[in-house]
């Protein structure tokens, strides 16, 4: 690849990346063998995802292939088996016959692949995206940061394409907001966990709500390091059940550009009905990880007696509010009893989840362009742009979203597993010659009796047209 080694701030670029998690990421390392001219924006000053849920032992839940490119291109320097050899831990891993990876180990192998991508600028902070009629580019203006997020410098990119990948925001029910926010109150989220383990092992009583992955693993933690017979836990969730997350091979296939594109191909009150029936596909809890919290509590039980762990699904939190000064009183509700409680506690994590950080504040100044739905989101097209007004879409200039197309290509969305394929379809279509030709058929599920018609790239079309020569 060849990347100007000094940019000049007035020439557009072919991409600009505004942030950069693990989809942007993998969208850098399959652009980075191109004749493109990138820049990435983030403005943490390094790579990290999740931090603090990266639990010992805790794992991804898909499979290791399932990294920033193999998926797209196994032959690529920048996938998690490179990362093994340049470790020298290919053998280890080997015999080690994992499947799934410890999250700790996806977080280390990004970082990895982030310190050897030029293209990436950490410490900058994306502020504003318009659009110039004028030069018919979109302007990106950002801050560049210091060491302690302080602004040291302004600056503007034009170019004709963007990829927003600015990840998710915790989210935090109302009732528990004004606690949440309050300075020295012990209400915080999952993605804080770890920052507060030690103060939550040492509470008297804590309480998890939420009953996902993420819920599961913070309270087998706690399970695991508390003393038997003062657990002294709580779990609750509104779901029904602590369900185990669909994981059958067939039922994998909802991950599989196959569904994504029947998901798109239907129609908008269709596609929301069936996004809110799939939860269990994305939002169960992981059946090893079940397992080992069945085996916790049943090893607490050897010499008798119940361990003194509360696990109630099917729970909401009404209202909350501080009980003295140390402990929190959540009033809970049961949904199917309709009967209601207090519980009294001294310390409670919001395994709740996040939300789609909102594109509003950025994209401002491009409102008049932008073209939505009946519940005023985003339309996004198959191949993952913006629809936008044709008077920029007519000059070949699309912005790309990462993971922020839940509403209209389902549940994979936000799958690891198809951030490979997703980054490769913006290439071959910003590029328009295909440098990642990618397969027509992913499922043997066949999910309509009409199936969307695969789009075929001009670049290929071409190439299947071309006669044979006879070279005798």
């Amino acid at each position: 690849m060849t990347h100007p080694p000094h940019h000049q701030p007035d020439t557009p670029r072919d991409l600009v990346g505004i942030g950069i998690g693990p989809c942007n990421l993998s969208l850098a390392a399959l652009a980075h063998p191109l004749t493109l001219d990138t820049v990435f924006y983030e403005q943490r000053p390094d790579f990290h995802w999740h931090p603090g849920l990266l639990i010992d032992g805790a794992t991804i839940q898909v499979p290791f292939l399932a990294d920033l490119v193999t998926l797209a291109d196994p032959t690529n320097p920048w996938s998690f088996l490179n990362y093994l050899k340049t470790r020298e831990r290919l053998f280890p891993f080997y015999f080690a016959e994992h499947l799934h990876i410890q999250r700790a180990e996806y977080d280390a192998y990004c970082r990895w692949v982030s310190h050897h991508l030029p293209a990436l600028r950490f410490h900058h902070q994306v502020d504003a995206i318009r659009w110039n009629p004028e030069r018919t580019l979109f302007e990106v203006d950002y801050t560049q940061l210091d060491t302690d997020g302080e602004a040291t410098a302004l600056g503007r990119t034009y170019t004709r394409n963007i990829a927003l990948g600015i990840g998710t925001t915790p989210h935090i029910p109302e009732p528990l907001k004004p606690l949440a926010d309050t300075p020295g109150v012990p209400v915080i989220h999952a993605t804080d966990y770890l920052d507060h383990r030690t103060t939550l092992l040492t509470a008297d009583h804590v309480t998890v709500v939420g009953s996902g992955q993420s819920g599961a693993e913070i309270f087998l933690d706690l399970l695991r390091h508390r003393p038997a017979g003062q657990e002294k836990l709580h779990w609750i969730g509104r779901t029904t059940a602590f369900a185990p997350m669909e994981y059958s091979k067939l039922g994998l296939e909802h991950f599989t550009p196959d569904h994504t594109r029947y998901f798109h191909a239907l129609t908008e009150p269709v596609r929301d009905r069936l996004i809110t029936a799939q939860w269990q596909l994305h939002k169960g809890i992981d059946a090893r990880t079940l397992a080992a919290i069945h085996d916790e509590l049943y090893r607490r039980t050897l010499h008798g007696g119940w361990p003194d762990a509360v696990l109630t699904p099917g729970v909401r939190v009404r209202t909350a509010g501080r009980l003295a000064t140390t402990k929190v009183e959540l009033h809970l509700e049961h949904l199917q009893q309709g009967s209601r409680s207090r519980l009294t506690t001294d310390a409670v994590v919001l395994a709740t989840g996040h939300h789609q950080r909102p594109f509003g504040p950025l994209l401002a100044g491009l409102d008049p362009y932008l073209r939505r739905d009946n519940s005023e989101r985003p339309r996004i097209d198959e191949e993952f742009r913006l629809v936008l007004d044709p008077t920029i879409t007519s000059t070949g200039c699309n912005i790309y979203v990462q993971n922020a197309e839940l509403h209209t290509h389902g549940v994979g969305a936000p799958d690891l597993g198809l951030a490979a394929w997703r980054s490769a379809t913006i290439l071959n279509t910003l590029t328009g010659n295909e440098p990642y030709p990618l397969p027509t058929r992913t499922a043997f599920t066949t999910f309509g009796l009409q199936q969307p018609t695969p789009r075929v790239p001009e670049a290929r079309q071409a190439r299947q047209l071309t006669p044979l020569t006879d070279s005798r």
